[in-house]
């Protein structure tokens, strides 16, 4: 006789708070990461824009991630109490760093590099042990609470599938969404409220598990009470830490999905500033782009002049103006990665001025992409060359812009050169980075091209130097265009004329596979500053 099966148990359902639960292990792993990230951006902005200070917080966090993680076995009690207690401090801690550090590095002296030092690693190290403690702690509390529907590989499957969600959304939101539009005083407040909204979340599930309700009510009202003073306060905060470190008028402070642009103006002109770092100044610009274009232009005129040149770099278009000084230019390509500076630089009148309108100009077509992929897309499509290329990037403070001083890059711009013509590059200083400067000049020339260093004295940056490349040897213009304020016929033999403490020196080339003048460069400045 066949007996019936016994019906199917119904499938368990899952606890809200449960769900509550995971979905605060997705909040603290994005915030976590903010905090990271944030730390980051603040050192490359405040000590140099270089990928060891991105390193060195990173492998901080992480190791003190580890930390933590070892320290949660030893919480054995109160788990939710403990848990509520370890998101308030992130909440306060991590909410309130960007903005303490602000303050830290305005307030002390510029002398006292070690101090901030030691107090932006040793916030980055408390964040990163307390974060540590969370996840182990989630996981506990799962397992107490909801021990019947939980096996182990579940368990660790599903807590990890949420914190990684969570560290890949903030991943891709944090230089797209949330720092230029909060930037980033307000975004680790931001992020802040929401740990802190976790601690509140838990005070309310938990509630029978809590023992001095009150107190825990208490502080979470109090961390939020003073995380929403300062998401309030937060612009103040960083107009007077900015005011402070640039010490003038500051006319634009904007951040784009790139970088932190400030714009100062006072008696002595217009300056501007990425991510901390002078990219000219108007009282003496002109030495340096009559320099970076004119010498390069001018010797293609034994071939009727250019006629078609590219810019690389230069989206304040203080470059293209120069260019456009020759009468026999027709079209401009300017290849600009942040829309935003040439934005700004079209639509302010007193950057319109200084850059004579040029980014108007009916001759040019302005393409805002990354150089190095725009000039393979060119290649692998084909288009009639360039007869000159103005190549103006900020220095090679990091990897992404040293892979624009790379043989790579090289090679590919060779290829959207016309055969008679040239490229410039600017190449930082000689004298204060020797070796990186002779590293440009040696990574042009392992392409198979020859190379025409040249120099000049930039007040607001000292000696800074270029280096004019092609097929060809270069020759010294016999005319340049008139109205110069500083480049002369005469005076060029002097550009090309190195002292000793600026002569060559033995250097490899800049490959794509090493990146060796990236950290060149930094133990070269490093020395500077």
């Amino acid at each position: 006789m066949l007996t019936a099966a016994p019906p199917p148990e119904p499938a368990a359902r899952t606890h809200p708070a449960e769900l509550a639960l995971l979905a605060s292990v997705f909040v603290v792993a994005a915030c976590g990461l903010v905090y990271e990230l944030a730390a980051g951006a603040l050192a490359s902005y405040l000590l140099g824009d270089s990928v060891l200070q991105f390193s060195t917080i990173i492998g901080t966090y992480l190791f003190a991630m580890g930390i933590g993680s070892w320290l949660s076995k030893f919480i054995q009690h109160q788990l939710v109490a403990q848990f509520l207690r370890i998101e308030l401090l992130v909440a306060f801690i991590g909410g309130l760093m960007p903005a303490l550090l602000f303050v830290a590095h305005n307030s002390l002296p510029a002398s006292a590099d070690l101090p901030f030092r030691v107090m932006l690693y040793g916030l980055v190290g408390l964040i990163g042990i307390l974060a540590g403690l969370e996840i182990p702690l989630v996981m506990r509390i799962l397992k107490a609470h909801f021990a019947p529907r939980w096996a182990l590989s579940d368990l660790v499957s599903q807590v990890l599938t949420f914190d990684y969600l969570g560290a890949l959304v903030v991943a891709v939101a944090f230089p797209l969404l949330f720092v230029p539009h909060l930037g980033l005083v307000r975004t680790g407040v931001f992020f802040g409220l929401l740990n802190a909204a976790v601690a509140v979340w838990v005070l309310y599930a938990f509630r029978g598990d809590l023992r001095r309700w009150r107190a825990h009510a208490a502080a979470c009202f109090g961390v939020v009470a003073v995380l929403v003073a300062a998401m309030a306060g937060a612009d103040r905060l960083t107009t007077w830490a900015e005011d402070s470190f640039y010490g003038e008028d500051i006319v634009v402070r904007e951040s784009s999905a790139y970088q932190r642009v400030v714009l100062t103006s006072g008696d002595a002109g217009v300056r501007l500033y990425l991510n901390g770092n002078l990219q000219f100044h108007s009282r003496d610009e002109y030495r340096y782009h009559e320099v970076l274009v004119h010498p390069a232009m001018a010797a293609f005129s034994a071939q009727g002049g250019p006629k078609r040149v590219l810019v690389l770099g230069g989206g304040d278009g203080l470059a293209v103006r120069e260019v456009l000084k020759h009468p026999s230019v027709e079209h401009i390509t300017l290849v600009e990665l942040d829309p935003h500076i040439t934005n700004i630089f079209t639509r302010k009148p007193l950057l319109r001025q200084l850059n004579g309108g040029a980014l108007q100009s009916p001759k040019l077509h302005i393409v805002h992409s990354d150089a190095y992929t725009w000039l393979e897309t060119r290649a692998a499509e084909g288009g009639e060359p360039f007869d000159v290329i103005v190549i103006d990037f900020p220095d090679p403070t990091n990897f992404s812009l040293g892979k624009l001083y790379t043989t790579s890059f090289y090679q590919r711009a060779e290829t959207a050169l016309a055969a008679g013509g040239y490229l410039v590059v600017q190449t930082t200083s000689p004298l204060f980075a020797r070796k990186s400067y002779w590293t440009v000049v040696a990574t042009l020339e392992a392409v198979g091209l020859r190379t025409t260093p040249l120099h000049v004295h930039v007040p607001s940056f000292g000696e800074w130097g270029f280096v004019i490349a092609g097929r060809r040897p270069w020759q010294p213009p016999q005319t340049l265009p008139p109205g110069l304020r500083f480049l002369t016929v005469e005076g060029l033999p002097a550009l090309l004329q190195f002292p000793p403490d600026m002569a060559r020196v033995p250097a490899e080339p800049n490959r794509l596979s090493n990146q060796a003048l990236v950290a060149t460069f930094e133990q070269e400045w490093g020395r500077v500053r």
